[in-house]
């Protein structure tokens, strides 16, 4: 077995991963069909009647007959369960019940007609969301769909048959199926059908005849339903393939793929592959080979490698790129293996001089050595191409800077000098080896060039200093000639090996400065907190990581295009350049500069997309124009989908925010609205029901009577005034509006008074009132609170039962003077002691047990707080039963009064 892509035989994780998804799943099988009537409902119900046989529990959630007596007849004896009426436009209209079905549970349910769209209260949209929920209950579905309603064929089938089909589904629904049948007509024989009544209606026959149902629309269509379900099989063998890892080929369907270096010859190289693509009507790629001498090549040559990749991905190839050190051919046969490629398009060898058969790695060759499994094909140029690429083939990157060569000039000289050294002190014979170090040096710090003329001047140094006779370039002995042809060549191939290595060590390092510009990103954008923020980070590292202008554009309030920042800034762009980013927001995809849509623009503009929709574009231009390289279009696809994430990360914290708003709003006005109705409403009934009586029979009253309803009238007027007046308070709190007008006030005469106020609210109760006489004044509102004291009064008297004792103790600390209430009631819980001052908390608790407005504490906090005191509940018993509310107001300084 040959190697996967990660270097051994194990499956691939992403594939683990997404077969583990499915656990627990039900399993989707979908019957294709090219065009309504070939018989996809009568061949699911042909299925399904099979497994009820074999002893599987089957259900039809909703199977659409349209009146054929064959399509009714199969239903008979299979379960069918009820579809739920919708009104809808003054119709009812009968729906599948997704709530039942999954409360049913069956083994199989049968759901035709998977692109429907329901009526507007339903759950889900569309049906196929309606089969998402039932696959993951369980629950296995049967489901039939015709090819003409996927998204991405919407456009073709429109333009072969005339109709464009309004009800579609994405294609992702398509992925979710485990098992796809292909339903086939011949088109006469579906005509025939269509003739005899058995699709259609009479009276619409013959327009469908003529309008859809050609013999040439119907072959057009059965030939996609046939390339679509083929493409989807394929997609699942090639997952079963990395699931178990099986290397390919498996040759079941052809599929291309062509290498792209920086030969001249890559254009002619993708055309060919579009070529042999559409005469096997097969998918292709375009891969580029990635490598450490992939940093060092010339502009021109990543120009080409640009420009061929653009091509590939512009005439419809998918474009990767590989990453590869030495053993290139065998990554791109793995990476071939991976996504069970058969046919291997690559140039013919390029005409070599001795020095590249050193430098270069001759990858045909080893291709067609070790690919026993492929195709190869070899692409040869044409006269002109073999020539230009034979020229460029001689060529190699020579270093022009005198600095290198002078300093190797001194490496040598240094070199020379210590082996002058070494001979005096310490005569030895291998003095070569010294030269040969100064060769390494200079190929480490100086490159190949440099070390190939180190490597020459040491050549004849050597000679002339330290072989026989001296200070000439005659040699008499062979051994020496021997040495010197030796250490020649040893240190060009050192040089050489050396200089390649610095140019890996170059290569790798320009990778990790990239990667590290990629990862400084990431976080400043993690980091940004605001929408603002994001974007701004984003233009601002986009054109610093890539050296180029950069400008987000992202939707306004009106929905228009509006430039979000950009980086130098700017103000507006023109329309020729706005055109291409208002196509690119629209369409999802890529346009202007170096793009076939609007490629006059200045600018190329790329959509910042994410899975819940596109949410912008981000686009870049250089001063210099240049072709993007692949390593800046990868660079490039990063930076925009991290930026896309962030756009997101903001849009969807400032939507939760939104929502919490809403919702909160939404329960403060059902609070505001509860209270309204019911606590201000009571003592409303009590006043109008106890004047009515005055009215209608004041005579039979009796004084008594008058003054029992009188005192009515007046407790539930003052209740219906504390009602109002904690409204207005919560109010003012709200706005920040409380004014305070605060002088010394003895605390016992404001609780006296408030007790006094809460007279027939604490009658059912025992006060007992422990405040001592001498206690220090506090400095306070003496109005706002007497009705901080007359809240609490009141909430002890609501909780408390009948008979109870409230107490009321003072006593004076270094925080201040303390006024606890304690009632005998039944507590409150401890993790609920902090909540109680929450505005409307009893609504939120939900208890419905005793009347109020859930506002009491909650303006006793806010005026406490506003005096600069302090409110706190606590148990008023070891058992942790009864209530304790604690208050803490700042003491008056009478001498400041005085």
């Amino acid at each position: 077995m040959a190697p996967t892509p990660n270097g051994d035989n194990r499956p691939e994780p992403e594939a683990l991963l997404a077969e583990a998804e499915k656990e627990g799943r039900g399993r989707l099988k979908i019957f294709l069909g090219a065009a309504p009537g070939v018989g996809k409902t009568y061949a699911m119900l042909q299925a399904a009647r099979q497994r009820a046989a074999e002893g599987v529990d089957v259900v039809v959630s909703i199977v659409e007959t349209h009146g054929r007596s064959e399509t009714e007849a199969l239903i008979r004896g299979l379960t069918v369960l009820p579809r739920r009426p919708h009104l809808y436009r003054g119709r009812i209209l009968h729906e599948m019940d997704l709530e039942a079905l999954i409360e049913r549970r069956p083994q199989l349910a049968l759901v035709d007609e998977l692109a429907h769209s329901n009526v507007a209260d339903s759950r889900h949209e569309k049906r196929w969301q309606d089969v998402e929920d039932v696959l993951a209950a369980g629950i296995d579905v049967y489901t039939t769909l015709n090819i003409q309603h996927l998204e991405s064929l919407n456009d073709i089938v429109a333009r072969v048959s005339g109709v464009r089909v309004r009800e579609t589904l994405p294609d992702k629904a398509l992925e979710l199926a485990d098992e796809i049948e292909l339903v086939d007509l011949p088109p006469e024989e579906l005509i025939e059908r269509l003739r005899q009544g058995k699709v259609y209606l009479y009276d619409q026959i013959a327009r469908a005849i003529e309008n859809f149902f050609s013999k040439g629309n119907l072959t057009a269509l059965r030939e996609l339903a046939m390339r679509v379900a083929a493409d989807r099989v394929d997609a699942q063998m090639i997952a079963h393939m990395k699931t178990h890892a099986i290397s390919g080929p498996w040759p079941t369907q052809d599929r291309i793929m062509v290498c792209i270096n920086e030969s001249p010859v890559a254009k002619s190289l993708v055309r060919a592959a579009k070529r042999m693509a559409d005469r096997a009507r097969a998918p292709w790629l375009a891969v580029n080979i990635m490598s450490s001498s992939s940093e060092t090549l010339e502009d021109e040559a990543q120009d080409r490698i640009a420009e061929a990749l653009r091509l590939a991905e512009t005439l419809g190839a998918e474009v990767a790129s590989v990453n590869a050190e030495a053993n290139i051919a065998e990554e791109i046969l793995a990476f071939a293996r991976s996504r069970n490629v058969n046919r291997i398009l690559v140039g013919r060898p390029r005409p070599r001089r001795l020095l590249a058969s050193f430098t270069r790695e001759t990858v045909a060759e080893t291709l067609i050595r070790k690919g026993q499994d492929f195709e190869i094909t070899l692409i040869a140029p044409d006269q002109e191409e073999a020539r230009r690429a034979a020229i460029r083939a001689s060529r190699v990157r020579v270093e022009r800077d005198p600095k290198a060569y002078l300093a190797a000039t001194g490496i040598v000289t240094l070199a020379t000098a210590t082996a002058f050294a070494i001979e005096r002190i310490l005569p030895v014979a291998s003095l070569s080896l010294v030269f040969l170090t100064g060769v390494l040096i200079t190929a480490t710090r100086l490159g190949l060039w440099p070390s190939l003329y180190a490597a020459t001047v040491s050549f004849f140094t050597y000679n002339f200093f330290f072989t026989e006779p001296y200070h000439t370039f005659i040699m008499h002995r062979q051994d020496d000639i021997l040495t010197l042809v030796l250490f020649y060549v040893t240190s060009v191939l050192a040089g050489n090996l050396a200089a390649r290595l610095r140019n890996q060590v170059n290569a790798q390092r320009a990778i990790a400065k990239r990667t590290a510009s990629l990862y400084e990103f990431s976080r400043k954008l993690a980091s940004a907190a605001s929408f603002d923020d994001v974007i701004w980070t984003a233009v601002s590292n986009v054109g610093a990581i890539l050296r180029c202008q950069a400008v987000a554009l992202t939707p306004g309030a009106g929905g228009r295009l509006d430039i979000g920042g950009a980086f130098p800034p700017i103000d507006e762009l023109d329309v020729r350049d706005y055109s291409a980013a208002l196509w690119a927001w629209e369409h999802g995809e890529p346009a202007g500069w170096t793009t076939a849509t609007l490629p006059s623009s200045n600018w190329l503009f790329l959509p910042l997309k994410t899975a819940q929709g596109t949410h912008g574009v981000l686009g870049i231009t250089f001063e210099e124009r240049r072709s993007l390289t692949p390593s800046d279009l990868r660079i490039l696809d990063a930076l925009t989908d991290q930026v896309a994430i962030a756009v997101e990360r903001t849009q969807l914290v400032s939507d939760l925010q939104d929502s919490r708003i809403l919702s909160e709003t939404e329960r403060l006005r059902s609070a505001l609205l509860s209270s309204v109705s019911h606590d201000l409403r009571t003592p409303l009934v009590s006043i109008i029901g106890s004047a009515s009586s005055l009215i209608e029979a004041d005579e039979a009253l009796g004084s008594n009577g008058r003054r029992q309803l009188a005192e009515t009238i007046k407790e539930e007027g003052d209740r219906l005034n504390r009602y109002v007046q904690n409204l207005l308070d919560m109010t003012r709190l709200g706005y920040g509006a409380l004014k305070l007008n605060r002088q010394p006030s003895d605390a016992r005469e404001l609780v006296g008074a408030a007790a006094h106020q809460l007279g027939t609210v604490l009658r059912g109760h025992t006060l007992v009132l422990d405040v001592a006489n001498d206690l220090p004044a506090v400095d306070v509102d003496p109005i706002l609170m007497q009705q901080v004291f007359a809240n609490v009064l009141d909430n002890a008297a609501k909780y408390a039962p009948s008979g109870s004792t409230i107490t009321i103790t003072g006593s004076t600390g270094k925080n201040g003077l303390a006024i606890a209430v304690s009632d005998e009631g039944p507590g409150i819980p401890p993790e609920d002691r902090e909540r109680v001052f929450d505005m409307f908390y009893r609504v939120r608790a939900a208890d419905g047990q005793r009347a109020g407005t859930g506002l009491g504490l909650a303006i006793c906090k806010g005026i406490i707080d506003a005096h600069g005191g302090s409110i706190r509940a606590e148990p008023a018993k070891a058992d942790g039963t009864g209530t304790r509310i604690e208050i803490r107001l700042p003491l008056a300084d009478l001498r400041a009064t005085a």
